[in-house]
Protein backbone atom coordinates (compact mmCIF):
# COMPACT_ATOMS: atom_id res chain seq x y z
CA UNK A 1 0.00 0.00 0.00
CA UNK A 2 2.33 2.42 -1.53
CA UNK A 3 1.61 5.91 -1.55
CA UNK A 4 4.56 6.98 -4.20
CA UNK A 5 7.51 5.05 -5.33
CA UNK A 6 10.14 5.86 -2.94
CA UNK A 7 11.54 2.50 -0.61
CA UNK A 8 13.88 2.66 1.77
CA UNK A 9 16.70 0.20 2.10
CA UNK A 10 15.78 -2.47 4.54
CA UNK A 11 12.25 -2.60 4.31
CA UNK A 12 10.25 -5.66 3.08
CA UNK A 13 7.63 -5.67 0.27
CA UNK A 14 5.20 -8.38 -1.06
CA UNK A 15 6.38 -9.31 -4.30
CA UNK A 16 3.16 -11.26 -4.80
CA UNK A 17 0.42 -11.80 -2.51
CA UNK A 18 -0.58 -15.20 -4.55
CA UNK A 19 2.91 -16.94 -4.13
CA UNK A 20 3.99 -15.81 -0.91
CA UNK A 21 1.99 -17.62 1.46
CA UNK A 22 1.92 -18.14 5.31
CA UNK A 23 -1.41 -20.71 5.06
CA UNK A 24 0.91 -23.05 3.03
CA UNK A 25 -1.63 -23.28 0.16
CA UNK A 26 -1.07 -21.89 -3.34
CA UNK A 27 -3.48 -21.30 -6.18
CA UNK A 28 -2.30 -22.89 -9.26
CA UNK A 29 -2.16 -20.57 -12.23
CA UNK A 30 -2.42 -21.43 -15.96
CA UNK A 31 0.57 -22.32 -17.54
CA UNK A 32 2.16 -23.53 -13.78
CA UNK A 33 3.91 -27.37 -13.99
CA UNK A 34 4.52 -29.19 -10.84
CA UNK A 35 8.26 -28.69 -11.62
CA UNK A 36 7.66 -24.43 -11.47
CA UNK A 37 6.09 -24.88 -8.18
CA UNK A 38 8.63 -26.97 -6.47
CA UNK A 39 11.27 -24.02 -7.59
CA UNK A 40 9.25 -20.92 -6.39
CA UNK A 41 9.31 -22.57 -3.22
CA UNK A 42 12.26 -24.50 -2.72
CA UNK A 43 10.97 -27.77 -2.72
CA UNK A 44 11.00 -30.74 -5.31
CA UNK A 45 8.48 -32.07 -7.37
CA UNK A 46 8.18 -35.79 -5.33
CA UNK A 47 7.82 -33.58 -1.97
CA UNK A 48 4.92 -31.80 -3.48
CA UNK A 49 2.96 -34.66 -5.05
CA UNK A 50 3.29 -36.73 -1.66
CA UNK A 51 2.08 -33.67 0.41
CA UNK A 52 -0.86 -33.25 -1.80
CA UNK A 53 -1.81 -37.17 -2.66
CA UNK A 54 -0.77 -36.60 -6.40
CA UNK A 55 -0.35 -39.96 -8.32
CA UNK A 56 0.79 -37.76 -11.53
CA UNK A 57 2.24 -34.47 -12.73
CA UNK A 58 -1.55 -33.59 -14.00
CA UNK A 59 -2.51 -30.33 -12.41
CA UNK A 60 -5.48 -27.77 -13.02
CA UNK A 61 -5.10 -24.08 -13.21
CA UNK A 62 -7.62 -22.94 -10.08
CA UNK A 63 -6.70 -25.44 -7.78
CA UNK A 64 -5.03 -25.25 -4.71
CA UNK A 65 -1.80 -26.89 -3.66
CA UNK A 66 -0.32 -27.58 -0.19
CA UNK A 67 3.39 -26.28 -0.71
CA UNK A 68 4.24 -25.74 3.57
CA UNK A 69 6.35 -23.03 3.04
CA UNK A 70 7.18 -19.39 1.19
CA UNK A 71 8.07 -18.90 -1.96
CA UNK A 72 11.27 -17.16 -1.80
CA UNK A 73 12.38 -13.65 -2.94
CA UNK A 74 15.13 -15.38 -5.60
CA UNK A 75 13.19 -17.30 -6.94
CA UNK A 76 9.96 -15.25 -7.33
CA UNK A 77 12.44 -12.52 -8.70
CA UNK A 78 13.79 -14.99 -11.42
CA UNK A 79 10.56 -15.98 -12.68
CA UNK A 80 9.53 -12.25 -12.59
CA UNK A 81 12.47 -11.62 -14.74
CA UNK A 82 12.09 -14.50 -16.96
CA UNK A 83 8.54 -13.46 -17.72
CA UNK A 84 9.28 -9.54 -18.62
CA UNK A 85 12.58 -10.20 -19.88
CA UNK A 86 11.69 -9.56 -23.91
CA UNK A 87 11.80 -12.97 -25.62
CA UNK A 88 15.07 -13.49 -27.61
CA UNK A 89 14.62 -12.81 -31.31
CA UNK A 90 15.34 -16.43 -33.26
CA UNK A 91 19.17 -16.46 -34.53
CA UNK A 92 18.87 -15.23 -38.16
CA UNK A 93 21.40 -17.67 -40.07
CA UNK A 94 22.56 -15.59 -42.97
CA UNK A 95 21.38 -17.39 -46.08
CA UNK A 96 23.67 -16.81 -48.90
CA UNK A 97 22.28 -16.68 -52.22
CA UNK A 98 23.48 -18.07 -54.45
CA UNK A 99 24.17 -16.56 -57.55
CA UNK A 100 23.04 -18.07 -60.77
CA UNK A 101 26.13 -19.59 -62.52
CA UNK A 102 27.14 -17.67 -66.09
CA UNK A 103 27.57 -20.18 -68.27
CA UNK A 104 29.82 -18.97 -70.91
CA UNK A 105 27.62 -18.79 -74.23
CA UNK A 106 30.15 -19.33 -77.29
CA UNK A 107 29.14 -17.01 -80.15
CA UNK A 108 28.20 -18.29 -82.96
CA UNK A 109 29.79 -16.81 -86.24
CA UNK A 110 27.34 -14.98 -87.63
CA UNK A 111 25.74 -16.21 -91.11
CA UNK A 112 26.27 -14.18 -94.11
CA UNK A 113 22.63 -13.49 -95.53
CA UNK A 114 21.93 -13.93 -99.18
CA UNK A 115 21.90 -10.18 -99.94
CA UNK A 116 24.99 -9.65 -98.07
CA UNK A 117 26.41 -12.29 -100.09
CA UNK A 118 25.53 -10.92 -103.41
CA UNK A 119 26.41 -7.38 -101.88
CA UNK A 120 29.77 -9.16 -101.21
CA UNK A 121 30.22 -10.74 -104.93
CA UNK A 122 28.95 -7.41 -106.60
CA UNK A 123 31.03 -5.36 -104.67
CA UNK A 124 33.68 -8.05 -105.86
CA UNK A 125 33.18 -7.36 -109.70
CA UNK A 126 32.87 -4.15 -109.00
CA UNK A 127 36.20 -4.17 -107.59
CA UNK A 128 37.76 -6.45 -110.67
CA UNK A 129 36.15 -3.29 -113.25
CA UNK A 130 37.97 -0.60 -111.03
CA UNK A 131 41.24 -2.34 -111.49
CA UNK A 132 40.85 -2.95 -115.23
CA UNK A 133 39.73 0.67 -115.46
CA UNK A 134 42.96 1.90 -113.26
CA UNK A 135 45.06 0.23 -115.34
CA UNK A 136 48.12 2.39 -116.52
CA UNK A 137 46.56 2.95 -120.39
CA UNK A 138 49.24 3.40 -123.23
CA UNK A 139 46.60 5.51 -125.30
CA UNK A 140 43.04 6.28 -124.37
CA UNK A 141 40.73 7.60 -127.34
CA UNK A 142 36.95 8.18 -127.61
CA UNK A 143 35.60 6.36 -131.08
CA UNK A 144 32.18 5.35 -132.70
CA UNK A 145 31.72 1.68 -132.32
CA UNK A 146 29.30 -0.71 -133.94
CA UNK A 147 28.90 -4.59 -133.81
CA UNK A 148 28.81 -7.55 -136.16
CA UNK A 149 28.88 -11.21 -136.27
CA UNK A 150 31.05 -13.88 -137.94
CA UNK A 151 28.10 -14.81 -140.44
CA UNK A 152 28.03 -11.37 -141.94
CA UNK A 153 28.17 -11.18 -145.41
CA UNK A 154 31.14 -10.93 -147.51
CA UNK A 155 33.10 -12.08 -144.58
CA UNK A 156 35.15 -15.78 -143.97
CA UNK A 157 34.32 -15.83 -139.92
CA UNK A 158 38.36 -15.43 -139.42
CA UNK A 159 39.83 -12.49 -137.70
CA UNK A 160 43.24 -10.83 -139.44
CA UNK A 161 44.94 -12.44 -136.53
CA UNK A 162 43.80 -15.78 -137.71
CA UNK A 163 40.93 -16.51 -134.37
CA UNK A 164 37.95 -18.60 -135.81
CA UNK A 165 34.76 -16.43 -134.80
CA UNK A 166 32.17 -19.21 -135.51
CA UNK A 167 34.61 -21.58 -133.69
CA UNK A 168 34.88 -19.20 -130.75
CA UNK A 169 31.23 -17.22 -130.25
CA UNK A 170 32.08 -15.77 -126.89
CA UNK A 171 35.36 -14.17 -127.85
CA UNK A 172 36.29 -10.89 -127.24
CA UNK A 173 37.26 -9.31 -130.38
CA UNK A 174 36.92 -5.91 -131.57
CA UNK A 175 37.79 -5.09 -135.54
CA UNK A 176 40.35 -1.21 -135.58
CA UNK A 177 42.30 0.68 -137.77
CA UNK A 178 45.69 -0.67 -137.06
CA UNK A 179 47.06 2.67 -137.63
CA UNK A 180 44.60 4.09 -134.29
CA UNK A 181 45.16 0.84 -132.85
CA UNK A 182 47.63 -2.06 -133.03
CA UNK A 183 46.40 -5.34 -133.65
CA UNK A 184 47.21 -7.59 -130.86
CA UNK A 185 46.82 -5.11 -128.28
CA UNK A 186 44.32 -5.57 -125.29
CA UNK A 187 41.85 -2.96 -125.29
CA UNK A 188 39.27 -2.21 -122.64
CA UNK A 189 35.94 -0.92 -124.33
CA UNK A 190 33.37 1.19 -122.66
CA UNK A 191 30.20 -1.07 -122.64
CA UNK A 192 31.39 -3.97 -123.77
CA UNK A 193 34.67 -5.26 -121.60
CA UNK A 194 38.59 -6.28 -121.98
CA UNK A 195 38.95 -7.44 -125.39
CA UNK A 196 41.59 -8.32 -128.19
CA UNK A 197 42.09 -5.86 -131.10
CA UNK A 198 42.10 -8.85 -133.68
CA UNK A 199 40.53 -7.83 -136.98
CA UNK A 200 39.87 -5.11 -139.65
CA UNK A 201 37.58 -4.13 -141.98
CA UNK A 202 37.08 -2.05 -145.14
CA UNK A 203 34.92 0.23 -143.13
CA UNK A 204 37.01 0.85 -139.90
CA UNK A 205 38.90 4.15 -140.47
CA UNK A 206 40.52 5.87 -137.92
CA UNK A 207 38.44 6.74 -134.55
CA UNK A 208 36.40 3.90 -135.66
CA UNK A 209 35.92 0.34 -133.75
CA UNK A 210 33.77 -2.68 -134.95
CA UNK A 211 32.79 -4.93 -131.52
CA UNK A 212 32.03 -8.82 -132.13
CA UNK A 213 29.26 -10.51 -130.62
CA UNK A 214 27.78 -13.75 -131.18
CA UNK A 215 24.49 -12.86 -132.96
CA UNK A 216 22.74 -10.79 -135.11
CA UNK A 217 20.19 -9.59 -132.80
CA UNK A 218 22.77 -8.61 -130.21
CA UNK A 219 24.38 -6.69 -133.49
CA UNK A 220 21.17 -5.06 -133.67
CA UNK A 221 20.44 -3.64 -130.08
CA UNK A 222 23.98 -2.77 -130.02
CA UNK A 223 23.44 0.08 -132.62
CA UNK A 224 25.64 2.83 -132.74
CA UNK A 225 27.87 4.15 -129.80
CA UNK A 226 30.31 7.12 -129.36
CA UNK A 227 32.53 5.20 -126.32
CA UNK A 228 35.74 5.54 -124.39
CA UNK A 229 38.59 2.90 -125.39
CA UNK A 230 41.73 2.48 -123.62
CA UNK A 231 44.82 0.68 -124.92
CA UNK A 232 46.15 -1.52 -122.07
CA UNK A 233 49.56 -2.83 -124.41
Amino acid sequence: KLTSDKIMAGEKLTISSEETTTTGQYTIKAGDTLSKIAQKFGTTVNNLKVWNNLSSDMIYAGSTLSVKGQATAANTATENAQTNAPQAAPKQEAVQKEQPKQEAVQQQPKQETKAEAETSVNTEEKAVQSNTNNQEASKELTVTATAYTANDGGISGVTATGIDLNKNPNAKVIAVDPNVIPLGSKVYVEGYGEATAADTGGAIKGNKIDVFVPSKSDASNWGVKTVSVKVLN
